[in-house]
């Protein structure tokens, strides 16, 4: 249920992030505090939410490498406050799919435990 002044990200949005995590094992979607979040055992891999600016936001965690590397690149990533792996990218019109879906999956390699990530065929592995 999204707060009043949140708007609901669009299904066909979150269809298109489950059609990615929702085939990894043991990585289940689920209602969070404001949109959709995923998660595999208690780990959050991403939550998509619509932003009190009415902007859509998806987070996920990435290397740390990988933060300041999106941070500096700008729009449509920014950093996330919710620790030092993670990272927010700005949804639009202009999203690239095939990005995120790469994006996405790392992330659940992450959070994962080893023996699931290992069963993962990891984008340009």
């Amino acid at each position: 249920m999204a707060l009043a002044d949140r708007p609901l990200v669009p299904e066909e949005w979150v269809r298109r992030i489950d059609a990615v995590l929702g085939a990894l094992p043991r990585c289940a979607q689920e209602p969070a505090w404001t949109g959709t979040r995923w998660r595999v055992g208690g780990a959050t891999v991403a939550h998509v939410f619509g932003g009190e600016d009415q902007l859509f936001r998806i987070t996920f965690r990435g290397e740390p490498d990988e933060v300041a590397a999106f941070e500096h690149m700008g729009h449509p990533y920014f950093r996330s406050g919710w620790g030092g792996n993670a990272i927010g990218m700005v949804l639009d019109e202009d999203t690239d799919w095939d990005e995120l879906a790469e994006l996405l999956t790392d992330s659940y390699c992450i959070q994962a435990p080893a023996r699931l990530a290992e069963q993962v065929a990891r984008p340009g592995g």
